[in-house]
């Protein structure tokens, strides 16, 4: 009964059986691993910032460029707050509010984006606190560029005057006439009375969509594995079953349908008025003669 598994076709089918499921097994592992991996990188980086609060603060150039290794690292500069912006669509401990983002000239003639705290409800420049004047020393996180549409970062455009939607060089070389550092600090303690920003950790860090994309595969990769060892047995199933009707001489409907018309089809050609019958053909157009 089993014999079919010997043909070409079973020999194909359980070859693709046989190399697709271990092939499905890797790849889930794998994206599983990578999720895990993606979990322990966001606990190091939570971590790290937390020590790196309690580190001495090391001047600005010496952290520069941002990278995964100084993002989040104690940082101080000086200089004079100069444009002030504001950042909304930020939430804060699942609280709706904006950043208030002012820009420190820097001796270098650069300008630092500080962010020096965050307020609740709508951004509105009337509720923000005027910026220290003169020359002033800031302390706080370092942080990277963000990149609008990742980690939360709104995209969107139009936004009224003295707006931006992310802390970002190259958004913001366009609102000032001056140079901007890629960087950017979010103080240790908000400025005026407003919250502090507290720092984040860098991209490809966190649990972030790519991290949850790779457990979505894992599912996906794993759910592979059920789906051709079911639609395997089905197959399989449906074999043992024809075998089993060919060994009771059982033959399958269509089979019966063909049969049934080529008996109708000999009987047509055994009636006398078939083309196969032996008795002798009426003839035709013979019409009788008018009395």
């Amino acid at each position: 009964m089993y014999r079919f598994l010997l043909t070409p076709r079973w020999w194909g089918i359980n070859v693709f059986l046989l190399l697709s499921i271990p092939f499905c097994v890797f790849m889930g592992s794998w994206q599983l691993g990578r999720f895990e991996d993606r979990v322990d990188s966001h606990r190091e980086a939570e971590s790290r910032i937390a020590e790196d609060r309690r580190e001495a603060p090391r001047p600005l150039d010496d952290l520069l460029p941002v990278t995964k290794a100084t993002s989040g690292k104690q940082t101080t500069a000086s200089g004079r707050y100069d444009t002030e912006l504001l950042v909304p669509d930020r939430k804060l401990d699942g609280e709706d509010g904006y950043y208030v983002l002012t820009l420190l000239r820097t001796d270098t003639g650069r300008a630092l984006p500080v962010v020096r705290g965050w307020l609740p409800g709508t951004a509105d420049p009337a509720e923000v606190p005027p910026a220290p004047a003169g020359e002033v020393t800031v302390t706080g996180a370092l942080q990277a560029s963000e990149t609008p549409g990742s980690n939360g970062v709104s995209a969107r455009g139009g936004l009224p005057e003295g707006q931006t939607s992310a802390i970002s060089a190259a958004s913001l070389v366009n609102l000032v006439p001056y140079d901007v550092y890629d960087a950017w600090v979010t103080l240790n303690r908000g400025d005026a009375g407003m919250r502090a920003v507290p720092a984040s950790a860098p991209d490809g860090t966190g649990l972030d969509l790519k991290a949850f994309q790779n457990l979505g595969y894992t599912a996906e990769w794993f759910a592979f594995v059920g789906f051709v060892i079911f639609m395997w047995f089905r197959l399989l199933r449906r074999e043992v079953e024809l075998a089993r009707d060919a060994e009771l001489g059982l033959l399958p409907d269509g089979s019966a349908e063909d049969g049934n018309a080529d008996d109708g089809n000999a009987e047509d050609e055994d009636s006398p008025g078939g083309d196969g019958g032996d008795a002798p053909r009426q003839p035709t157009g013979v019409s009788r003669p008018v009395q």
